[in-house]
């Protein structure tokens, strides 16, 4: 083991040792081999750190560190000083596009499948920042000019549910670009300051840290901050590249560090090019979900499984101001593991839009476990598509979001338990064979099935392929929750509570009467009677209605006043509780118990195959015989304020 050093005194042709360090990161990458740890000091470092090798094992990884107690940066941006005044408070800059290398942010557009919008105008993986605040691009230099213009409506497609998280004066700092074959021009308006006076940069990499090649496995990344890189869109039909990411590898661990301002995504463990890289936006050929099944299958062709892919842990990171995902990934997620993160404004400035936006967005999320993170201010909180088969979503926090949380097209079992969902709009049921236990719920729901997308499933706790199937909705496990009425509806079918369900079977037996009693037959009889749904011991309060053959539940008209307040790092849930709610006839539920979903048969289970018995709250206190409804075992009749986070 070899323990290099970097250092911004340091020199690229040194040893790198502590006495002697290396100047850049890169170089460090270059040298540093399985079992080796990389020290970085104190500054701030402008380059592409890619590691060059991975380690062999987690007991032998290549280790990045920064050094304790020692503020490290590494940004995608270079600082520039030659703005040159044009009109008022126009300025501009003149760069020679061998300034950029060969990726030039300023001229790649962002592109891709599921990115729908802006279509008048482009928007490049580019960005402006003025003291590290960054601007918004515009549709031309007459705009910038006159930042108040809008060539595409007031309201574009995002808003019409709520207005952008930022305050508006943000949007009124604005940029344009335009190239040729020799130069780029930037303009911004920067409303009264000096551009050369200030620090004012532009982003110019499309990464921070993230290796060129795959399968760079067993690395370690803790205690950096890194900012401003020029990511491009990354949906699950093409690579997916993040401002910190592993590349289709496996076995990173990504801690306690600060990532911010990717023009697209902050942390990337998703898909590589090879199985397919935005086809149905280059062709047209087949669907955007034809292309992402295929993907699928070429991922098993190239040794997509549990031996090689994935296991990766990202916890304790702050993540913030990325454009599109904080944590994006499509089956290079498998089997993760990712806790204890603060990730917030994400998707917030609305400069574009496409399917593909949230705090955390995966696809084939098999086996992934997000536990106990804080997600807040975000176009959606958590996005889970396709095969989230095994995931358990657990102990997070989740308010001040447009959506908190949505689960598409796949067929458990999956797991919901313990979480806070404080925003009006929790979470979109696209999907069936899901667990809610002991949730709270502040706001509306949706559920709809999906007829026209078969979406496969698996094995279970494999990537081995057992079938596909259609989302026929329903199959669900609702258990000892509080859904709470009285929040705006957004669409259609949302709706607080429970009572969408009515008129389901309460058991399989139920449900395989209903299908024999229609005679021989194949698939049109199951399509002809509604899946089952288990549900029972929940609190319904402030007008959420319940399911109509629910045995057991508590139904109030009560406000409880929930309330979430942060004042210097810690964040309090505050919520009135009325004596009955508390004596709801409830039971600790575990795997044995919850039976397996009809279509993947597959058990409620940890991924290591053990099973699970839910007899902890948010705060890992052990439950009662009889747990109290929701997250909270120590609920009390009356008022009730809970530190619910702290930095």
């Amino acid at each position: 083991m070899r323990e290099y050093h970097v250092s911004m005194q340091g020199c690229d042709r040194a040893e790198g040792t502590k006495e002697n360090p290396f100047r850049t990161i890169s170089k460090a990458a270059e040298a540093a081999r399985p079992g080796d740890h990389v020290i970085v000091h104190e500054g701030e470092y402008r380059e592409w750190v890619r590691p060059q090798h991975g380690g062999t094992s987690t007991v032998s990884r290549i280790v990045y560190e920064a050094a304790p107690g020692e503020h490290v940066v590494i940004k995608g941006s270079e600082q520039i000083r030659n703005w040159e005044p044009v009109e008022g408070t126009v300025w501009k800059t003149v760069l020679p596009n061998s300034f950029f290398g060969d990726y030039n942010p300023y001229k790649e557009v962002l592109s891709g499948d599921w990115l729908l919008y802006p279509v008048a105008y482009p928007v490049h993986s580019g960005e402006v920042y003025l003291n590290g605040k960054s601007f918004y691009e515009a549709e031309s230099l007459e705009a910038v000019k006159n930042p108040l213009m809008r060539t595409e409506g007031e309201n574009p497609p995002w808003t019409k549910h709520k207005e952008p998280l930022l305050h508006p004066e943000d949007s009124l700092f604005q940029w344009y670009t335009c190239s040729d074959d020799e130069v780029t021009e930037i303009y911004a308006n920067f409303h009264g300051k000096n551009p050369n006076e200030e620090l004012t940069e532009i982003n110019v990499r499309k990464y921070c840290f993230y290796p060129d090649k795959t399968g760079r496995n067993y690395i370690t990344v803790r205690g950096f901050e890194m900012a401003q890189a020029a990511t491009t869109w990354a949906p699950p039909t093409a690579d997916q590249p993040g401002l910190l990411g592993c590349n289709w590898s496996k076995g990173w661990i990504i801690e306690n560090n600060r990532i911010h301002d990717s023009k697209c995504s902050g942390i990337s463990i998703g898909k590589e090019a090879s199985t397919g890289h935005n086809l149905c936006t280059e062709t047209h050929r087949k669907p955007g979900y034809q292309y992402q099944m295929e993907a699928v299958f070429r991922a098993k062709q190239i040794g997509w499984s549990k031996e090689t892919i994935g296991s990766h842990v990202i916890r304790n990171n702050v993540i913030y101001d990325c454009g599109q995902n904080g944590i994006v990934g499509h089956m290079g997620c498998i089997f993760s593991e990712i806790h204890d993160n603060h990730i917030y404004n994400i998707g917030v400035k609305h400069e574009y839009f496409g399917h593909e936006i949230a705090g955390i967005k995966l696809h084939a999320a098999i086996d992934v476990q997000i536990i106990h993170n804080n997600i807040h201010n975000c176009t959606l909180g958590t996005w889970l598509d396709w095969q989230a088969q095994g995931t358990r979503v657990s102990r997070n926090l989740y308010y001040a979001n447009d959506r908190d949380l949505m689960i598409e097209v796949t067929h458990g079992p999956y797991i919901f338990d313990n979480n806070i969902f404080a925003s009006d709009y929790n979470f979109d049921n696209i999907a069936q064979g899901g667990l809610y236990l002991n949730n709270l719920c502040c706001g509306t729901m949706r559920r709809e099935p999906v007829l026209d997308r078969s979406t496969p499933y698996h094995f279970p706790h494999t990537t081995d392929i057992a079938g596909t199937a259609l989302v026929y909705s329903g199959d669900d496990r609702i258990y000892q929750n509080v859904f709470l009425g009285g929040a705006p509806a957004y669409t259609e079918q949302s709706l607080t509570g429970t009572h969408d369900y009515n008129g389901r079977p309460t058991s399989l037996e139920e449900y395989i009467q209903k299908v024999v009693s229609l005679g021989n037959g194949d698939h049109d009889q199951f399509d002809m009677v509604q899946q089952p749904a288990y549900i029972n011991g929940n609190a319904y309060l402030k007008g959420a209605d319940a399911f109509d053959r629910e045995k057991d539940n508590y139904i109030s008209g009560m406000d409880p006043k929930i309330t979430i307040v942060t004042k210097e790092g810690k964040t309090y849930l505050s919520m009135y509780v009325e004596k009955e709610m508390l004596e709801i006839p409830t039971e600790i539920y575990s795997t044995e118990k919850l039976g397996s979903p009809r279509i993947t048969e597959a058990l409620y289970e940890n991924p290591d195959e053990t099973p699970i018995t839910f007899d902890k709250d948010y705060f890992n206190n052990r439950r009662g015989e009889r747990p109290v409804p929701g997250p909270f075992e120590k609920l009390v009749p009356g008022e009730n304020t809970f530190l619910v986070w702290e930095e």
